[in-house]
């Protein structure tokens, strides 16, 4: 008997040996001495299509990767801001099998698709499932915040049939024995998280995700991100200077957002708002070795 995990024949599927393209894109800006620059905005929000506008709106500006947000009613690391926009995307009706739509429309724009999610979204949706559709949109990776790798052997053989990254996350109280197993699992990048709490922006970023970075590439890991709290170009260039990618979210989603954090601004205003800030942000990236 044949199914999506077996060849013709009946066989199991092997290994896919394509090269990973975010893997690819650190090589390529590696020869420039630049950081990635890798923005996150929930899909669905402010709507569905607007939602497919700004993502390309951040790749045309300067985002090389674009963290697609799967909206989820029970987050766990996601501050106020990506809260309210992603509770306009899930009243906009978003769900998974429409995210695809976003991950081809940022391959399409030139830029490297990811998809962040909590684990329960992909678990519901068939693992498996998840995996063909996603390679087959052009995807590159997951990142799973609330999944470990010594829990994540599902994932671990459905990605490595399908080619994608396994991005899990690390902070400042990671053991070292932690960040091995993490370092030894993931595909593509490992995500360190600047500090410990939830996502939101920040006045200044402490010195503990420098340390977290140079402790992970310790540990085995090959390319190393910081996320959480980033929000100005001077940070962006501080954190570019040690990491090799600098991740930012909710300083991007705050501009689609009202001034009362809880209503979509108007949607003209909200893209210029955001190529605004992706320029801003891009030139802070360049500028950080």
């Amino acid at each position: 008997m044949t199914n999506a995990t077996t060849t013709p024949s009946g066989q199991p599927l092997g290994i896919s040996h394509k090269p990973s393209p975010t893997e690819t894109m650190f090589t390529t800006l590696r020869a420039d001495n630049r950081p990635a620059f890798i923005g996150y905005l929930p899909y669905g929000f402010p709507n569905p299509d607007t939602s497919l506008d700004a993502l390309r709106t951040m790749v045309e500006h300067g985002v090389d990767a674009v963290e697609i947000g799967l909206p989820y009613s029970d987050p766990v690391m996601d501050g106020p801001v990506i809260q309210a926009a992603s509770q306009i995307a899930l009243n906009n009706g978003e769900s998974i099998t429409n995210v695809f739509k976003a991950v081809e429309t940022v391959a399409n724009a030139g830029g490297i698709p990811l998809i962040m999610s909590y684990w329960n979204l992909i678990y519901h949706y068939g693992v498996e499932r998840f995996a063909t559709d996603f390679e087959n949109a052009g995807g590159a990776g997951l990142i799973t915040p609330d999944l470990i790798p010594d829990e994540a052997g599902e994932w671990i053989e459905a990605s490595d049939r399908h080619g994608l990254d396994r991005i899990f996350l690390v902070s400042p109280d990671s053991s070292d024995e932690r960040l091995a197993i993490v370092s030894r699992n993931a595909r593509g990048f490992v995500y360190a998280a600047s500090r410990m709490g939830v996502t939101g922006e920040r006045a200044t970023i402490s010195s503990s995700p420098e340390h977290l970075v140079e402790r992970t590439r310790q540990a085995g890991a090959s390319h190393v991100c910081v996320g959480i709290g980033v929000s100005t170009a001077d940070q962006a260039a501080t954190v570019g200077a040690y990491a090799d990618g600098v991740i930012v979210g909710s300083a991007l989603v705050h501009t689609l957002l009202n001034d009362d954090n809880t209503t979509a601004r108007d949607t003209n205003e909200g893209l210029r708002n955001l190529a605004a800030k992706t320029d801003e942000l891009a030139e802070g990236i360049r500028r950080a070795r």
